[in-house]
């Protein structure tokens, strides 16, 4: 069948400009042949002559002509199948914008010529309006016969300068109603667009324009939490954007995440709901449960909650923004590709109604015929077969939606298990300790931190929203801490937490909106002070508990490092935002490390490569983001190589460690001295200092050529002659644990041969001895070797560290194997395969320095106590000492120092 005479059969308004020779076939037919664009629309009249001969008849005439065109291109293209929804939605969308576009000018040229240039006040420049497209329009997702949700915005206040001077808001105000009649008046050649301006601030009451001081200031005393979902979509259609979103970005995205959205959302949801079920609205395709508006709620809570956090998530469209979060894991991909399905599906009904006459409709017909022709329109033989299809994807989208926005739950167990009892005001004291201590509980310091709590500042001042928010989560932090071993340990640090971030009303919405949560919180919290501690600093990793990937632990370090990257690109300009980007991300992977830790799921060796991962992935992408920040006269290109060493170097690092780093580079120009000098104070402080997302890493800079006395960067020449000539013997035994992190390549390359031509130099091998013995026994006077300290116990780890970076001293100019950067046990391994140490020795040696390392990550993850030197800790002792007699050929007498 022809396309046109298939599309007219489910199109009353199509047929009937066809019938009418509304529609001239040798316009619509090329229009067919393609997707439409602006410059279609542009070559549909002569604008231009148009705007200068003023005439506004013309204007008008014109554009609802072009919008009869676009109609019917859309309807025919999308009937037959030859468009998709995305080519629909965006069609009409690009008009939406091109028609506005095409009245402002007409409406301020007009205007100006009577009233002269609007001029701001303060910056004495033109003020041009601002048009912002609210709902679908903003999201390029409007529908065919939608309105144009517009709010209308100019820069500053003043005059215009003409001989008839008007103040800017008369003007504007005279534009906008202009720019309306053009575009909503309903003439004898239709209506463009039914034009709706109640989003704007106060609605019907409020002003029809109005400056940008005037809607920060609005935004800030009365933005309503409705308004943030609106403005969520809202996007400048007009060429001067002016500084809009920039006021409206920290209305709509929080800067923490923003759990409130919950109860906001489902008041908004609550309300849609009541006005369907008091107008019989269940067959609203949009409206009705499991409709469109669900499947855009699901995608904006996520916004709304995690857009200030991850700016990715600033997406304007329901489908961009479903698919962002698939990929950033935050909804599993299947869900996300059955939203996306059913969208689409919805959609194409959606229009498919509207189509039939050019009504905005989203309610399905009652009428057999329509209903048939939809059907068929649809893909299915029958309506019978079309309502099974459309059903199956409303209950589906309606299963997450109440899966996500549904009222929490969890209260009435704790309720029932009478946990409510022991927070309640004047509680029975004798009952309450006699409930704690049943359940293994210590009371007395339970009820004594239970008191201080009610009778605490913050408690006593927290809102009327927040404080039942308060109330109802103690009884299930009670709860959650009776299943762990250490239950009042567990409750104490649950307690303070809740304490911690009580006066952020987002987090006790979470807790109270997850108490599923809860149970994984208190199982962290009873294992680990130092996870405990970790979480109370930054409460934002609460969210982290959600993850579907918190216990997975196939890190992609590629990926990761791609959404870092993305992340510091969406908040270039923004020193802070950056500085933060790179905290959360490096808090949020330390967090999942530790969880995943404290479950046994990693070796130390395996987590200690994790962590320097970790660190590596955060100075690569840190070093272009400070280049850009650096001020600099002679290349855009940073020449410059980051070296870590110690425990970045070898591999081990741990929870807190130190990055030791060295800054080298390889640039020859004049201020070249000057601007990595400065280069690496900015980047050493976007790594160290604290902000209000916390701390990243202590940097330490004292390995660097002369320390603390030298200068702050090197040239490669300067860092090569250093070592050739004048480096100590523990600086090359600190090159032993260097590598190469990220930078310059060549400098990289200049590195590595460097570090060989060290490293394998012939050496007087007693001679080094004697120096690496000196240098360990200098340690005592500050380390004092006792045995309940594994690091700096004789036979500890820094003697095992000590014989390796002998061995590589002294051999790897014989067994270049050595020269690998492996971590000490793996050279343990090559150094007695090569016949250098006795293979029995190696092998406790390497078994005591796990020993060690776990004991240290014990100490420090698992609220390890002091080491009991049992006899497994000596015998421990005693491998290594054996070992280091046999490298040193030196009798160990350490008691005597």
């Amino acid at each position: 069948m022809n396309p046109i005479e298939n599309a007219r059969r489910h199109s009353q308004y199509l047929a009937r400009h066809l019938d009418n020779g509304n529609l001239q076939p040798d316009i619509l037919n090329p229009m067919l042949e393609k997707t439409l664009d602006s410059e279609d629309f542009q070559a549909f009249a002569d604008w231009g002559q148009i705007q200068a001969e003023e005439n506004e008849a013309e204007l008008a005439r014109q554009l609802r002509r072009l919008r009869r065109y676009v109609m019917a291109q859309i309807i025919v293209r999308d009937i037959n199948r030859i468009s998709d929804l995305a080519e629909v939605t965006r069609t009409i969308t690009l008009f939406a914008d091109f028609a506005v576009n095409t009245a402002l000018d007409f409406a301020h040229a007009y205007y100006r010529d009577m009233y002269g240039t609007p001029i701001g006040r303060y910056s004495n420049e033109p003020q041009f309006l601002s048009v912002v497209a609210m709902g679908k329009a903003g999201g390029y997702e409007l529908n065919v016969s939608s309105d144009l949700d517009l709010i209308f915005i100019y820069p500053e206040s003043g005059d215009t300068d003409g001989r008839r001077e008007r103040s800017n808001q008369e003007f504007f105000t005279k534009v906008g109603q202009k720019l309306i009649a053009l575009l909503n008046d309903i003439t004898a050649d239709g209506q463009v667009f039914r034009i709706d301006m109640r989003l704007r601030p106060d609605g019907d009451s409020g002003a029809l324009v109005l400056s940008e001081t005037a809607l920060e200031q609005y935004l800030i005393q009365q933005g309503r939490e409705w308004e943030r979902y609106a403005w969520c979509k809202g996007r400048v259609v007009t060429p001067h954007a002016n500084g809009i979103s920039a006021l409206v970005r920290p209305f709509v995205f929080r800067k923490y995440l923003d759990f409130n959205a919950y109860e906001g959302m489902r008041g908004l949801h609550r309300q849609i709901r009541s006005e369907v079920s008091r107008k019989g609205m269940a067959d609203n395709v949009k409206l009705g449960a499991g409709g469109i508006r669900e499947i855009e709620f699901i995608a904006q809570i996520f916004q709304l909650i995690r857009g200030g956090q991850v700016r990715a998530l600033q997406l304007k469209g329901t489908q961009e923004t479903l698919l962002k979060l698939a990929e950033l894991g935050i909804l599993p991909h299947e869900t996300v590709n059955m939203l996306l399905e059913a969208y689409r599906f919805l959609r194409d009904v959606e229009h498919r109604l509207q189509y039939w006459d050019d009504r905005q409709t989203q309610t399905l017909p009652d009428n057999p015929e329509q209903q048939q022709r939809l059907a068929e329109s649809m893909g299915f033989t029958d309506y019978a077969a079309f309502s099974d299809g459309l059903n199956r994807y409303r209950r589906q989208v309606n299963a997450v939606f109440n899966q996500i926005l549904a009222e929490p739950d969890g209260q009435p167990q704790a309720h029932a298990d009478g946990w409510q009892d022991i927070w309640q005001e004047n509680a029975d004291e004798e009952a309450r300790f006699n409930r704690l201590a049943e359940h293994g509980f210590d009371a007395a310091p339970i009820a004594r931190r239970l008191d201080q709590l009610r009778n605490s500042g913050k408690y006593r001042h927290l809102s009327a929203q927040a404080q039942p928010r308060f109330d109802a989560v103690i009884p299930l932090l009670i709860q959650a801490a009776a299943s762990q071993p250490n239950r009042t340990v567990t409750l104490l640090r649950l307690l303070d937490f809740l304490e911690n971030i009580s006066r952020r009303s987002s987090y006790l919405a979470f807790l109270h909106e997850h108490p599923q949560a809860l149970q994984r919180l208190a199982d962290i919290m009873g294992q680990s002070s130092w996870v405990s501690g970790y979480l109370t600093k930054h409460p934002i990793l609460l969210d982290e508990l959600l993850s579907a990937q918190l216990m997975d632990t196939g890190n992609d370090w590629p990926k990761l490092a791609a959404e870092l990257s993305d992340g510091l690109n969406n908040a270039a300009g923004d020193t802070e935002a950056q500085m933060d980007v790179l905290r959360r991300f490096q808090h949020a992977q330390v967090f999942r490390l530790a969880v995943q830790d404290l479950a046994g799921l990693w070796t130390v060796e395996s987590l200690s490569d994790e962590l320097s991962a970790l660190a590596d992935t955060i100075l690569a992408a840190a070093l272009p983001a400070v280049w850009a920040d650096t001020p600099k006269t002679h290349t855009d290109t940073p020449r410059i190589g980051i070296i870590g060493y110690g425990k970045l170097g070898g591999k081990e690092l741990g929870y807190t460690s130190d990055l030791d780093l060295v800054y080298v580079y390889d640039d020859t120009h004049p201020d070249a001295p000057d601007v990595y000098a400065r280069f690496a104070r900015r980047l050493t402080n976007w790594l160290s200092a604290a902000t209000g997302a916390g701390t990243l890493y202590e940097v330490d800079l004292r390995l660097r050529p002369n320390g603390d006395s030298g200068f702050l960067t090197h040239s490669i020449a300067a860092f090569e002659k250093y070592q050739r000539e004048n480096a100590w013997t523990w600086e090359h035994q600190s090159l032993t644990r260097a590598r190469f992190i990220c930078g310059l390549p060549e400098i990289g390359a200049s590195f590595d041969r460097l570090r060989t031509e060290i490293l394998t130099r012939p050496r007087n091998r007693a001679e080094l001895a004697r120096e690496i013995i000196a240098m360990r026994e200098k340690m005592f006077a500050t380390h004092s070797p006792e045995d309940s300290d594994v690091k700096y116990a004789r036979g500890g780890v820094v003697d095992v560290e000590f014989i390796v970076q002998y061995l590589i001293l002294a051999y790897a100019g014989e067994h270049s194997q050595l020269l690998d950067n492996y971590g000490n046990i793996a050279l343990l391994d090559i150094a007695a395969d090569a016949g250098l140490i006795d293979k029995t020795l190696a092998e406790q040696s390497q078994t005591a320095y796990r020993f060690y390392r776990q004991q240290q990550h014990n100490a420090k993850l698992r609220d390890a106590g002091k080491l009991a030197v049992d006899e497994q800790v000596q015998a421990y002792y005693g491998s290594v000492k054996k070992l280091w007699e046999q490298v040193f050929g030196e009798e160990v007498r350490f008691g005597a120092v």
